[in-house]
C-alpha cells in the first residue's frame, strides 16, 4: 500500500520551505544528537542553550520556526515561562511546542499541555520517537488550520448552502430538512445518522451541510468524504489513518478523515461505492463510535455526527449481496429522499435564474435576461444530470452570452446540440410507451453510441458521475464494448 498524495512520512517533501525546528536544550551532547538527527531527516534546525537565546531567535524577522523542542530546566529559567508567553501571543500562526521533561518532572509536563503545548517527552530522549511526534504534530497542527480556514470560509459565506425552489416536492423536501435538523439528543451526544438519497444533481453535499449548518456543531468540522473518489486501495487508511509502520511504506503515522471530524460532522457521500469489506468496520464505527487506526492496538473515541448519501438503490444493492444490510438498517435511522429537477415544475427556472445572477456577480457581468425560447427550453428540458447540469450550463451560457438575453441556442438546449431535449408536443417521443427502465436502457445506449462506447463521455451527457453510469452498465449487462478515460 502507498500512502496518500499529502501523507506526511519520515523525510519532510517540500524541498523550498523545509520544517524549521528550533531545539532549546541546555546539554550540548543531547542538543547535538537531536540536531544531527532532523537535520538527516531533511528539517532546518537551530539550536538554543538558554531562554535568552531562544527569545532572540523566536523575535527575529527573518527567521520563521514552526516547531519547538523545549527543555524545561534551563541555566536562566524556567522553559515554561516561554511556553506562557507563546500562549498569549496574538499571532497569527504560532510554533507547536514538545516538551522535554526529566524523571520527576511530570507536574511539569501536566502544566505544560494546559499551556498548549503540543506533546511532550520524558528523558533520556528516543531519537525514532522524536521524529514521530514531531510528524504528529505537523500533521495535527496542519489539519487544524485546514479546518479553521474552512470555518472562516463557511462563516464568511452570506448565502450559505440553501435548496432552492417552490414546487410543492422541494418545498416538502426542505421541511423534512428542518425537521431532521431539528432532532438533537441531550447532552452533546451525537445525533442518529442521516441518510441522503437521489439522482446525481439533486444537491446532496448541499443537505448534508444545511443538516450541519442548522445544527448545533455548526461551527465545528465538516469533513466531507467522496467514497467513489478515493482510491481503493487508500480508502482504509485515508478514512481511519495508520500508525508508523503498519505497513511497508507507512514510515509516519496519519490521522484519518473520520478524527480530522473531530465532534463536527462526517459526510459520507457515495457511500454505496465503499468495498464491502469496509462496511464491516464503518457499521462498527457508527454503533460504537470508536475506531482504531491501522496497525494501532488502542481505540480512539469519535464525536463526530454521520450522514451519508447515495444515487443508488441502496435495498436492491442489500438484495443482490452488494452492501451490508445491516449497515443499511443503521445509517436509515432518518432519510431524506430528494426529488429530481424534472420532478419539480417550475423551479428550473427559478434555479437558472439565480444561477445567472450568481454567476454574473462573480465575474462582473451586468445581470442576465432569458428570452422566451430559453425559458420555454429550460422547463420542457429532461435534466438527466438535475440541478448540476443546470448550473453548468448556465455558467456557460452568461460566459458566451457576452451581455445578451440567454437563447436556447446559448445554453445549448435548441438543435441538433441538444439530443436530450424534450419534444415539443405533437413530435414523436422515442421513449413514449416504454418502462422506466427501458427508457434509462434506451438512453444509455444512445449516449454509448454517441461516444462510440467512451463512459467518461457518456457519463457526462447524461448527466451521471462514471461510477453511477458504470453501475447501470452493470445492471444492464451491456456488451464490452465501453471504454474508460481514454476513449
Amino acid at each position: 500500500m502507498t500512502p496518500a498524495p499529502n501523507a506526511h512520512v519520515d523525510t519532510p517533501q517540500s524541498p523550498v520551505m523545509p520544517i524549521s525546528v528550533l531545539v532549546v536544550e541546555d546539554e550540548a551532547l543531547l542538543a547535538r544528537a537531536v540536531t544531527r538527527r532532523l537535520e538527516r531527516l531533511g528539517y532546518q534546525c537551530i539550536a538554543c542553550g538558554t531562554l535568552a537565546e531562544a527569545r532572540r531567535t523566536l523575535t527575529d524577522q527573518n527567521r520563521n520556526i514552526d516547531v519547538i523542542l523545549l527543555d524545561v530546566r534551563l541555566p536562566d529559567g524556567n522553559g515554561l515561562d516561554l511556553l506562557a508567553d507563546l500562549s498569549k501571543s496574538e499571532a497569527a500562526v504560532k510554533p507547536a511546542t514538545i516538551i522535554f521533561t526529566a524523571f520527576g518532572e511530570i507536574n511539569d509536563a501536566v502544566t505544560a499541555m494546559k499551556l498548549g503545548a503540543a506533546d511532550f517527552l520524558k528523558k533520556p530522549i528516543d531519537l525514532d520517537e522524536l521524529n514521530l511526534v514531531i510528524q504528529r504534530v505537523i500533521d495535527s497542527a496542519e489539519l487544524s488550520r485546514r479546518l479553521e480556514t474552512s470555518r472562516e470560509r463557511e462563516a464568511r459565506s452570506v448565502e450559505g448552502p440553501v435548496l432552492i425552489g417552490e414546487s410543492p416536492a422541494m418545498t416538502a423536501a426542505r421541511a423534512k430538512i428542518e425537521q431532521v435538523s431539528g432532532i438533537l439528543p441531550e447532552n452533546d451526544e451525537p445525533r442518529p445518522t442521516v441518510l441522503i438519497m437521489g439522482e446525481t444533481g439533486t444537491g446532496k453535499d448541499v443537505t448534508a451541510r444545511m443538516i450541519h449548518r442548522l445544527g448545533p456543531k455548526a461551527d465545528r468540522p465538516f469533513v466531507h468524504v467522496d467514497c467513489a473518489a478515493l482510491p481503493r486501495e487508500l480508502l482504509e487508511a485515508e478514512l481511519f489513518g495508520h500508525v508508523r509502520g503498519a505497513y511497508t511504506s507507512a514510515t509516519g503515522s496519519r490521522i484519518g478523515l473520520i478524527e480530522a471530524a473531530e465532534d463536527g460532522t462526517l459526510f459520507l457521500d457515495e457511500i454505496a461505492e465503499l468495498p464491502f469489506e469496509l462496511q464491516a468496520k464503518l457499521l462498527a464505527l457508527v454503533e460504537r463510535r470508536r475506531i482504531r487506526r491501522i496497525g494501532s492496538p488502542s481505540e480512539i473515541n469519535v464525536g463526530a455526527d454521520f450522514i451519508a448519501a447515495t444515487n443508488r438503490p441502496l435495498p436492491e444493492l442489500v438484495a443482490s449481496g452488494q452492501f451490508r444490510s445491516d449497515l443499511f438498517y443503521r445509517l436509515n435511522v432518518l432519510s431524506i429522499q430528494l426529488p429530481s429537477l424534472r420532478d419539480c415544475e417550475g423551479d428550473s427556472v427559478i434555479l437558472a435564474r439565480h444561477f445567472a445572477a450568481q454567476v454574473a456577480r462573480r465575474f462582473g457581468r451586468p445581470a442576465p435576461t432569458y428570452t422566451r425560447d430559453a425559458e420555454r427550453a429550460i422547463r420542457t428540458y429532461h435534466w438527466p444530470g438535475n440541478v448540476r447540469e443546470l448550473k453548468h450550463l448556465v455558467e456557460r451560457a452568461v460566459l458566451l452570452s457576452e451581455g445578451e438575453a440567454i437563447s436556447a441556442i446559448h445554453l445549448g438546449l435548441e438543435g441538433p446540440a441538444a439530443p436530450h431535449a424534450a419534444p415539443a408536443d405533437g413530435e414523436d417521443d422515442a421513449l413514449s410507451g416504454l418502462t422506466i427502465e427501458q427508457a434509462e436502457r434506451k438512453m444509455i445506449l444512445a449516449a454509448l453510441d454517441r461516444s462510440r462506447g467512451n463512459v467518461s463521455e457518456a457519463a457526462r451527457q447524461l448527466g451521471l458521475t462514471r461510477m453511477a453510469l458504470r453501475y447501470r452498465i452493470e445492471k444492464y449487462r451491456f456488451g464490452n464494448g465501453v471504454r474508460g478515460n481514454g476513449g
